[in-house]
């Protein structure tokens, strides 16, 4: 038999992955493009069982105890072009809104179901800033981390579902939620996060005018502006680790 024929499905992924994403100077190009749609289809096709996890149970444990994170992390690689991991959320919890700047991503519901709510932060900072009113009030200081901001969309994706994707100027920011039960997600960002380049991550807490509030705005919760408070990360989340039991990849 090929060789080709029994390498594992996250390895064909990886593979895939180093080629997609090798070349930045490419990014949006036809190559890229057709290279990025390979990519999505293998994800499409991607279960747990493909990773020899087993879906989790809800746990009767609170969520809150110092060693019992409420999401953890499984390793799988990482280059200087990609890295690839599972996130394991468990019932009721989020990954806080936060942001992936310059990177790409693709995040793929290996079981359960998640709600990912994204935004785009506006290019131009708004004078506005300085004269809208919030409750409670802003202080001095926290103007200057205050953006305009769109939530583009909100959706919900299981197994069944095609890869959620984000780009550096398209739903870089995003909030993820696990909705009626544990769930796990394989993600793929492309660089990887790394301080010293200029991508740290950064978190954000969703704001309301004061004059919202009174206004009572109707209108649809998707593609409207919003204003991003940027924060330090939230004292309830945190992410543990533990070991990745699916096939070895190498690259």
């Amino acid at each position: 038999m090929p060789r080709d024929n029994m390498t594992s499905l996250i390895q064909k992924v990886a593979r895939q992955a180093f080629n997609t994403f090798r070349n930045p100077s490419t990014f949006g190009d036809k190559v890229f493009l057709e290279n990025q749609s390979k990519l999505t289809s293998l994800l499409t096709e991607m279960r747990a069982a493909d990773l020899q996890i087993v879906p989790r149970k809800v746990e009767s444990s609170p969520i809150s105890i110092p060693h019992n994170p409420p999401v953890t992390y499984m390793h799988i690689c990482e280059t200087d072009t990609f890295s690839m991991g599972v996130f394991l959320l468990k019932n009721g919890t989020s990954i806080p809104l936060h942001d992936h700047p310059g990177m790409t991503g693709m995040l793929k519901v290996l079981y359960g179901k998640v709600r990912i709510s994204c935004f785009d932060k506006l290019d131009k900072q708004s004078e506005a800033a300085s004269e809208t009113q919030f409750s409670p009030p802003l202080l001095p200081f926290q103007k200057d981390a205050l953006r305009r901001s769109i939530l583009r969309s909100v959706g919900e994706y299981t197994q069944e579902s095609d890869p959620c994707i984000i780009t550096p100027t398209r739903d870089n920011l995003h909030q993820i939620d696990a909705v009626d039960g544990p769930t796990a997600f394989l993600d793929i960002l492309a660089p990887p996060y790394d301080p010293d380049d200029g991508r740290d991550c950064h978190y954000y807490k969703v704001l309301t005018p004061v004059s919202d509030l009174v206004e009572k705005k109707p209108g649809s919760q998707e593609r409207r502006e919003v204003w991003l408070l940027e924060i330090p990360q939230p004292s309830d989340f945190w992410c543990g680790g533990e070991p990745f039991p699916g096939p070895e990849v190498c690259l």
